[in-house]
């Protein structure tokens, strides 16, 4: 399996056993890394049979001042902003992350922050027989649950998960 890390992560895919497959036809990501590991099977002319989204990074409810505002607090602080990034993708497991804490920049950030999920272009991966699925946390402090659910839920199979936060843990 071809698995993608979150934003300023590494290593974080142990927290996701139980959604994850060995498979050599699979690729997974989590957050900003699902992001990537779509992109990467929408360009990619190697065999994919599934794709795992895991709390894919959504970001395309909200308006571009909070892009603009995301940005500053990390440009001001990047440490503080790290800190509370990896305490709200936690929530509300009081899992500590700092061990999985790979430095992401501000490009990263802003890619994240301003990515649109395309329907057309998850429907033409769809239409390569690829099956895709989504998992979100119900609790997530990183994205709204909610408007990501909405979003997916008509166009792939897609798990909301009661209690669990971005890292879908309890």
């Amino acid at each position: 399996m071809r698995y993608f890390n979150g934003f300023s992560l590494i290593g974080e895919e142990i927290f996701f056993k139980e959604q994850l497959i060995k498979s050599d036809f699979a690729v997974a990501g989590f957050s900003y890394g699902a992001i990537k590991a779509f992109e990467y099977v929408y360009e990619t002319s190697n065999r994919v049979d599934r794709l795992i989204l895991l709390s894919p990074a959504f970001f395309q409810n909200h308006k571009r001042s909070f892009i603009r505002t995301q940005l500053r607090y990390y440009r001001a602080n990047e440490e503080a902003y790290r800190e509370q990034f990896l305490e709200n993708v936690a929530y509300p497991s009081r899992i500590d992350l700092r061990a999985y804490l790979e430095k992401g920049t501000i490009d990263e950030l802003e890619a994240l922050l301003s990515y649109h999920w395309d329907r057309d272009k998850i429907k033409a991966v769809l239409g390569r027989g690829v099956t895709i699925e989504v998992y979100i946390g119900e609790e997530d402090k990183i994205v709204n649950a909610d408007k990501s659910f909405e979003f997916f839920k008509e166009l792939v199979p897609c798990y909301f998960i009661k209690g669990v936060g971005h890292l879908l843990q309890q």
